[in-house]
């Protein structure tokens, strides 16, 4: 079951936008995210929340999609996220959160996949705006922005050929994230 998750667990960048996610689906995602590990058990890292449509659109204009796919600028409109969790770092707290982000992401997109949901994961923004619409405080880094809908799109796991690690799209809109085997990834057995 967990592998399960974990292997329908993609990086969606396109969504039905009209289902829409409720304030307690995020807030529950949120709290797996919570529950995980934490360096020094520090737990620098905070979140907003963004789901109406007006806020939607304003952080949609500050993000960057899809780098490997030059000819795709994001999702249009019909086709954006439902809801965005902005994952923030308290630096008061540590400016070091360590691997911690990158826990408390999958295990929020865990909990979305297991509800029927989706997300992808965002580190190309536009910081100083992004704070600015936020509202964002001094003493807070903005560390990623996760995108969370209903999945419009597949999105197929396929061995890596010739060591080529970009993603791509056929002529049908499916998605192809190539991924190396697993005799690639062990170095050694000892």
């Amino acid at each position: 079951m967990l592998k399960e998750l974990v292997a329908k667990n993609r990086s969606y960048r396109r969504f039905f936008e009209g289902e829409q996610i409720s304030s307690t689906q995020v807030k529950g995602w949120i709290d797996l995210a919570r529950l995980g590990a934490s360096g020094r058990n520090a737990q620098t890292i905070k979140y907003k929340i963004v789901l109406s449509e007006e806020m939607r659109d304003k952080v949609f204009e500050n993000l960057a999609w899809a780098g490997y796919l030059k000819d795709w600028d994001g999702p249009v409109k019909g086709e954006r996220p439902s809801a965005y969790v902005i994952m923030i770092n308290d630096d008061a707290l540590g400016k070091n959160y360590f691997s911690d982000d990158g826990i408390a992401a999958q295990n929020l997109l865990l909990g979305a996949v297991e509800s029927g949901f989706g997300g992808c994961i965002i580190r190309a923004f536009k910081n100083n705006e992004l704070r600015n619409l936020l509202q964002i405080d001094e003493g807070y880094s903005i560390i990623q922005v996760i995108a969370l809908g209903k999945p419009k799109e597949e999105v197929v796991i396929t061995e890596m050929k010739d060591g080529d690690i970009k993603y791509w799209r056929d002529e049908n809109g499916v998605h192809y994230v190539p991924k190396r085997n697993i005799d690639e990834v062990i170095l050694e057995e000892l």
